[in-house]
């Protein structure tokens, strides 16, 4: 894949309601299964499709699918996707934008990693997407520690960070001092997209995709909440997290920050890092009756996106049912 695809205080102002009832995040789609073993939210399956067609869709509608999400196309390339997933039946819900280089030294890449998810949220409206994930940036090449020595103390109101682990923080000054550059020019660049954004009707869904930043619930909660802006919200995906919290627990923090989750499994090994290994839905560490729970703790009706896995889209279509149903 390249770089544009690659992957791997809550808000609670009317204003940030009345926008996601408007765009789509509390309300029933096409499509949409009705709500599982009383459970009264209701989450609709997908699959990534870089480049929606007709062959494509049709097949994965056929395993039980409802939707995908796209990759960045031109607009009229988009548009032309849309038309074929009206036709079926199917739609086109996110757009994948994936990396940014919010927080690098040349202006000349923070210009055009800002021009290419300008190009991804323009591409969305043409999809008729109504969210682009994106991750702002990361840092590395410092000594960070690992997932499970992360206690990290931050100010709430600028989201910078203080210590990240208890005792001794020196060792890690430099991961500190890198993890305030990147949230200060992350905020200052997604500033500036939030009016394209709210041209174009589609909110900016950040995630923090093993980037070293943002590594705690409480913290990405302050960060994303830190724009109070209707337009800018959680991209939150399941597996990526597990070994830094569970699910649940990031879902509960972040609440209705959460615009879009992709469905993914991590399975954690018996070392004191945190380590592991890529699974199939169901078959990690990832408590999905619990994480099924914490979705309707926090009235979350949208989209289960599989990202990875080794399963049929049959396969993965079934798993999928048996987590929106609790199990």
């Amino acid at each position: 894949m390249n770089q544009t695809f690659n992957r791997r205080h809550i808000l609670t102002t009317t204003a940030t309601l009345a926008a996601g009832a408007a765009l789509g995040f509390g309300s029933r789609t096409r499509g949409a299964p009705a709500a599982s073993a009383g459970f009264k939210t209701r989450l609709r399956k997908a699959v990534i499709m870089n480049e929606p067609t007709e062959e494509g869709l049709q097949r994965v509608k056929d395993a039980g699918f409802d939707g995908v999400e796209a990759g960045v196309l031109p607009v009229a390339d988009a548009a032309k996707c849309r038309r074929i997933a009206d036709q079926l039946g199917m739609k086109i819900h996110s757009v994948m934008r994936g990396w940014a280089e919010f927080n690098s030294g040349d202006p000349e890449k923070v210009k055009a990693t800002r021009k290419t998810t300008e190009d991804a949220l323009r591409a969305a409206e043409a999809f008729g997407a109504d969210a682009v994930l994106l991750v702002p940036c990361r840092v590395g090449g410092m000594k960070i520690p690992n997932p499970r020595e992360l206690q990290i103390e931050f100010d709430e109101k600028t989201s910078l960070v203080s210590k990240v682990v208890a005792g001794d923080n020196a060792p890690y000054a430099a991961y500190i001092k890198a993890h305030n550059h990147a949230t200060e020019t992350s905020r200052e660049q997604i500033k500036r997209l939030i009016g394209v954004a709210e041209k174009t009707g589609v909110v900016i869904a950040l995630e923090n995709v093993w980037n070293n930043l943002w590594s705690k619930p409480a913290l990405f909660r302050s960060f994303v909440a830190s724009f109070e802006s209707p337009w800018v919200k959680a991209y939150f995906d399941i597996g990526n997290h597990v070994k830094y919290a569970p699910p649940e627990e990031w879902l509960r923090a972040l609440g209705p920050l959460v615009a879009k989750c992709h469905a993914k499994d991590f399975k954690l090994n018996e070392d004191p890092g945190g380590n592991g290994d890529w699974a199939n839905i169901r078959d990690g560490s990832v408590n999905w009756p619990a994480v099924r729970e914490a979705l309707e703790t926090i009235k979350y009706d949208g989209w289960l996106t599989i990202e990875g896995g080794k399963c049929t889209e049959q396969e993965h279509s079934r798993r999928l049912d048996l987590i929106i149903a609790g199990k």
